[in-house]
C-alpha cells in the first residue's frame, strides 16, 4: 500500500508539474469583473471578482504559477525539520460530545481543521465540513461526533473547492440528513449542491447572502487559489466570511495568506468579535507563503482585526506541509499572556 501511494504520489506531482507549465506559457486572456447581480455588495465603487481569461485572480493580474522547479526541490528534498517533525507527540484534544446540537444558546464549537458549528441568532451553521481522512492524507485527530448526528442544521458555509475543506465524501451524507439546508458558496462552486437540489447562494467578495432573518452573513475576501483537478486551476472563487447578528460577529477566514484584507474587514465592520483564523500548513516558505499564513502572521490578521478573541484552526487535523505537527500551537502559546487567544478542544463548547 505504501509503495502504491508513493507511486501515486510521483505520478499526481509529474501531472501539476506539466500543467504548471501549461499555465505559466498560457496566454494572459481578456480581463472580466464577475459579481452575483442578485446580491448586495457593500463595499463603494467595487467592480466585482477579477476575472482573467477563464481564472480568478487575487488581484488585477493572474496569479504566478508555483515554477516546477520549487515543487521538485520541495518534494525530493529533505525537510530540515524532519527529526523533530519525528518526534512531536502533539495530538488534539478531543471531547466526545453531542450536547451542542440540542442546546438553544449561541455558541462556536470547533470540529477540526476548518470545520466548525456555529450557533447565532436561533440558526445554525457548519463551516468547510470534512470528518475523515481526505485523500492520501490521514485524518490525525478523532471527531466530535457522527455525520449523522448533524440534523437540521440552517446553512453551510464553504470557502473554497480544495479537497480539505470541499470533501465529498463528508457532504454526501450530511446533505442527505438536511435536505433543507443552505449552501452559501463562492463564485462558479454551486454546480455540485444544485445537482442535489440543495438551495444555493454563490457570492463575490464584498457581496451580502440574502437570508429571511436578521443574520448577515457576508462573502469576503482570502489571498488563495483553487484546483480539485488537473485542468481547473482557479476555475472557482475562494474567500473567507463574516457572520454577524446584532453586535456580535465573527469572522471566518478559511483559507488565506496574509494580506491587507484583513483591515479591509476592521474597516467595514469594526472590531471583530471572534476571529476564526488558520496557523497550519506554512512551510517551506517559498512554497506556501502565498497560501496560507504562519502562526505569526495569523496574529498580525488578528491584530488588523482588532479582534477581542483569536480562536485558532487549520492546524493539527492533517499533515500538509513541512513543519511539525505541533509547532504553530506552541508558538501561540507563547503569546498568550499578551492576547486573547482561545483554543479549542475539539467538540468544546464555547458560548458566545
Amino acid at each position: 500500500m505504501k509503495q502504491y501511494i508513493k507511486k501515486t504520489g510521483k505520478i499526481l506531482l509529474i501531472i501539476i508539474i506539466i500543467n504548471s507549465l501549461y499555465q505559466y506559457f498560457k496566454p494572459e486572456g481578456v480581463k472580466q469583473f464577475v459579481s452575483n447581480k442578485n446580491l448586495k455588495t457593500i463595499k463603494e465603487n467595487w467592480k466585482g471578482n477579477v476575472i482573467i481569461g477563464d481564472e480568478f485572480a487575487n488581484g488585477d493580474s493572474r496569479d504566478e504559477q508555483i515554477m516546477p522547479l520549487d515543487l521538485m526541490k520541495w518534494k525530493f528534498s529533505k525537510n530540515p525539520q524532519a527529526n523533530e517533525k519525528e518526534k512531536d507527540s502533539f495530538r488534539l484534544k478531543v471531547q466526545k460530545n453531542k450536547a451542542f446540537l440540542h442546546s438553544n444558546k449561541d455558541m462556536i464549537v470547533w470540529l477540526g481543521h476548518a470545520s466548525f458549528f456555529i450557533r447565532i441568532g436561533g440558526k445554525t451553521l457548519l463551516t468547510d465540513p470534512v470528518f475523515g481522512n481526505v485523500s492520501f492524507i490521514k485524518r490525525l485527530a478523532g471527531t466530535t461526533c457522527e455525520i449523522a448526528d448533524f440534523k437540521d442544521i440552517d446553512y453551510l458555509l464553504l470557502s473554497h473547492g480544495h479537497r480539505d475543506h470541499f470533501d465529498k465524501n463528508t457532504l454526501k451524507p450530511l446533505l442527505k440528513n438536511n435536505p433543507n439546508i443552505e449552501a452559501l458558496v463562492p463564485l462558479e462552486l454551486h454546480d455540485y449542491f444544485e445537482k442535489k437540489d440543495i438551495l444555493t447562494q454563490q457570492a463575490g467578495w464584498y457581496q451580502q447572502y440574502q437570508t429571511d432573518t436578521d443574520l448577515e452573513i457576508y462573502f469576503m475576501p482570502a489571498k488563495h487559489w483553487n484546483r480539485r483537478s488537473v485542468m481547473d486551476f482557479n476555475k472557482n472563487l475562494w474567500g473567507s466570511f463574516v457572520i454577524k447578528f446584532n453586535n456580535k460577529t465573527i469572522y471566518f477566514s478559511g483559507d488565506t495568506a496574509y494580506g491587507e484584507h484583513f483591515k479591509e474587514v476592521n474597516k467595514l465592520f469594526g472590531k471583530i468579535d471572534y476571529c476564526l483564523l488558520s496557523i497550519g500548513a506554512y512551510k517551506p516558505e517559498q512554497i506556501m507563503k502565498d497560501t496560507h499564513m504562519s502562526p505569526t502572521e495569523a496574529l498580525q490578521a488578528y491584530e488588523d482585526l482588532q479582534g477581542k478573541m483569536f480562536i485558532p484552526m487549520h492546524f493539527a487535523t492533517y499533515d500538509l506541509s513541512d513543519e511539525p505537527i505541533g509547532e504553530p500551537a506552541r508558538i501561540l502559546e507563547d503569546k498568550k499572556g499578551k492576547h486573547n487567544i482561545r483554543f479549542l478542544d475539539i467538540g468544546e463548547m464555547l458560548g458566545i
